[in-house]
């Protein structure tokens, strides 16, 4: 589901051109759309664009992720700080006595998150758990700005093992009750990573959860290509429809790395951002 905090077009921010973005959803062949993404700009004109891919299928998880995403939207901007806004959600949610129990925690819901903030005259803020994943769309290149937490990246592909981890296996996620001492113990990397890009010029920023930006890239398709030149709402609807396609036809065939009986697309979301030099 797709949210924009506040619920009626964002209104003009100094700093800000209107509306400098869209988001696009593909449910997939999933019961429900769990995926959600949001947008918020305090009042001293920092911007917050998140996308949630909530872990699982129910109304329950659906509604869970929506008011998650809004949640890190809101903390994000008014804090002018993607890891601040990021690391006070996700210390709300792990502070839950029902979180600490181990074996209430399994049935609680919980999301894949990657928050950026955008503030006039300074570098674009990233912060993520999980892995849903940011790209910076600039100079003919999709530049990866995210480094996914899953088992893929514990474990990389070898010559003996060429798929490396279970990518489908996340290793931090929001709702997660470990921080990142715990975390960093078991797999290496902290619960929430965080990266600050300088911005030269007009460029294109892409948040996405898996089922959306998988699918490309195991076809090998560019996504500077299939995202940098046309508007913004008919690219972001393009892809994500191009990203279930490609996935309904690779698992129907097959798929590259588990045979499936029937053809499965996972929910796809993206935001797609244009950030002016707002230097």
């Amino acid at each position: 589901m797709t949210i924009d905090h506040p619920a009626t077009p964002v209104p003009h921010r100094i700093g800000f051109p209107m509306r400098p973005y869209a988001s696009a959803q593909n449910i997939g062949t999933r019961t429900e759309q769990c995926d959600a993404t949001a947008v918020h700009t305090a009042p001293g004109s920092a911007r917050a664009y998140v996308v949630c891919d909530g872990i699982g299928s129910s109304p329950a998880i659906r509604e869970w992720t929506v008011t998650a995403a809004r949640r890190v939207a809101r903390a994000a901007s008014r804090r002018a700080d993607a890891e601040a806004g990021l690391r006070h959600v996700y210390n709300g949610y792990a502070a839950d006595p029902d979180r600490q129990d181990p074996d209430e925690a399994r049935y609680m819901p919980s999301a894949a998150v990657v928050v950026a903030v955008v503030v006039p005259g300074q570098p674009l803020q990233l912060a993520w758990a999980g892995d849903s994943r940011a790209y910076l769309l600039v100079g003919g290149i999709a530049r990866r700005l995210t480094a996914d937490h899953n088992l893929r990246r514990v474990y990389p592909p070898t010559a003996t093992y060429p798929h490396g981890g279970n990518r489908n296996v996340i290793t931090s996620f929001l709702g997660d009750a470990y921080g990142d001492k715990k975390v960093r113990a078991r797999y290496a990397h902290p619960a929430i990573e965080s990266v600050t890009v300088p911005l030269d010029g007009d460029c294109r920023l892409l948040l996405a959860s898996d089922g959306a930006y998988e699918p490309h890239e195991d076809a090998g398709h560019d996504l500077f290509t299939e995202l940098a030149y046309e508007p913004l709402g008919a690219t972001a609807k393009e892809f994500v429809d191009r990203a279930v396609a490609t996935s309904l036809r690779t698992t129907a065939a097959g798929g590259t790395e588990k045979p499936r009986r029937t053809a499965h697309a996972d929910n796809a979301s993206v935001l797609l951002v244009d950030l002016a030099d707002l230097g």
